[in-house]
Order: C-alpha cells, then sequence, then structure tokens
C-alpha cells in the first residue's frame, strides 16, 4: 500500500485492491500547487468545490477496484451546510486496513458519525481552519477517532496554500509522535507506532 500527497487534500491510495485518488483539484485553484497527470481505478470527491472537486484531472483504468468504500455524509461547516454545503467521508477499505479521508470537514463528528467510522488506521484530516474545522478541532477529532496514523492536509505552507488558513505547525503543537518525513509518499506498513506525519509537500 502506497499514499501520495499532491497537495492540499489530494491523495492517491495505491493498494493491492486498485488505487483511488482522493480530491484531485483543478489548475489555478490552490495557490502554489499544480497536480501532475494522475492515473487511477477510481476517484472519489468529497465535495463539488474546484479545489477538490475536479475529477477530470484524474485518467481512469477502466478497472473495477475490488476494495470497499463507505460513504458518510456530513457538514462543510458548523451551521449544518449553510455557509458552504455538503461535505463527504470516505473510507477505503483495502489489505485489512481503513484509511478515511475527511473532506473539508467542518465540524466535529457526532457520535453516530464516529460510529459509522470505526476502526481507522489512516486519517486524513483538515487542520487550516476558515474553510474547515481549525487546529483545535482537528485534534479533538483525531483523539476521538484514535487512527494508528494520522496525516493533516489543507493548509498553509511555504509557497503553497490559501493565505486565509493555518500552518501545520498549529496542529503539530497539539500533538505527540509527530514524525516529518522527507517525501510525499509513504507505506502504512513501515511506519512504526502511533504517530502524526507531515508529509513534504510535492512543490516544496
Amino acid at each position: 500500500m502506497k499514499l501520495t500527497w499532491y497537495g492540499h487534500s489530494c491523495f492517491l491510495l495505491e493498494t493491492a485492491e486498485g488505487s483511488v485518488v482522493f480530491d484531485p483539484y483543478a489548475p489555478g485553484s490552490v495557490p502554489g500547487l499544480k497536480l501532475p497527470p494522475l492515473r487511477a481505478d477510481a476517484v472519489l470527491c468529497s465535495h463539488g468545490h474546484r479545489d477538490h472537486g475536479f475529477a477530470g484531472a484524474v485518467r481512469l483504468s477502466g478497472k473495477e477496484p475490488a476494495f470497499r468504500v463507505t460513504k458518510i455524509d456530513c457538514c462543510h461547516d458548523e451551521k449544518r451546510g449553510a455557509l458552504r454545503g455538503v461535505n463527504t467521508i470516505h473510507i477505503v477499505e483495502a489489505e485489512g486496513r481503513r484509511i478515511a479521508h475527511l473532506g473539508d470537514l467542518g465540524h466535529e463528528l457526532s457520535a453516530e458519525q464516529l460510529a459509522a467510522l470505526g476502526r481507522v488506521d489512516v486519517l486524513l484530516i483538515p487542520v487550516g481552519g476558515y474553510y474547515t474545522i481549525d487546529a483545535k478541532t482537528a485534534c479533538r477529532v483525531a483523539e476521538a477517532v484514535g487512527a494508528r496514523l494520522t496525516v493533516p492536509m489543507h493548509y498553509r505552507g511555504t509557497g503553497f496554500g490559501y493565505e486565509v488558513i493555518g500552518p501545520v505547525e498549529d496542529f503539530l503543537r497539539l500533538r505527540e509522535s509527530v514524525v516529518r518525513l522527507d517525501t510525499n509518499a509513504f507505506d502504512p506498513a513501515k511506519i512504526e507506532g502511533t504517530a502524526t506525519l507531515v508529509l513534504k509537500c510535492p512543490c516544496q
């Protein structure tokens, strides 16, 4: 299994049971970022905004992936979607692991949503605030989910991201066992223990 981050909330998950791209962004939609050509068996978008829902960025293989996908409905804001609409959490289950992509989650998860989420091995969580949950809320959500590996996304970094959202450091200061990788890709099986992983942005 391999997870590759392309900045913002876009990831490519490659498994023995198929591949999928989460939340590809449109050209020019995220400052400092540009997607390379992407190919996968499937594409999953948490919502239709240009920085998350550009499915046309992914060339589909035509193969039917064998992994299982679970969807959980939630909102892009704390006012039941009144401000920014709805959001979908996607959980991909492959090779005995569960990878959860929270998209642009805008609120803490209810007991029912946490129960539907179930066991999570890798949690991909927005932390930058303004459009999504902020660092403090993301920390509470991550603790409630209890994934072995937590990967922050949707934050501002050097040379990329929206000016109005916060840097990843705001989230990291609240977390223990932070591991910084000098790459934008990793295999969950090769990361020991419980950790918050900081991936290197491909634009850097």
